[in-house]
């Protein structure tokens, strides 16, 4: 019984691993209402920085319209 249980955990922590999705960091540069860029004391250009998922599309067949196939 003890190895069930530990190959049904085994398994659902491994496609946990599997099942991450690649993130990627994407900066942008601060600008205040006017539109202008944002400059810290040192002269430099603040950025916002966000983590954000990549999604791989996956290549399908092309679904006729219902219109063109009556």
């Amino acid at each position: 019984m003890k190895k069930v249980i530990l190959a049904i955990v085994t398994s659902l922590a491994l496609t946990a691993v599997f099942a991450e999705a690649e993130t990627k960091k994407v900066c942008k540069e601060k600008t205040d209402k006017a539109g202008k860029v944002v400059v810290d004391k040192a002269g430099k250009p603040q950025e916002e920085c966000k983590t954000i998922k990549i999604h791989q599309k996956l290549e399908g067949t092309k679904i006729e319209d219902a219109k063109k196939a009556k």
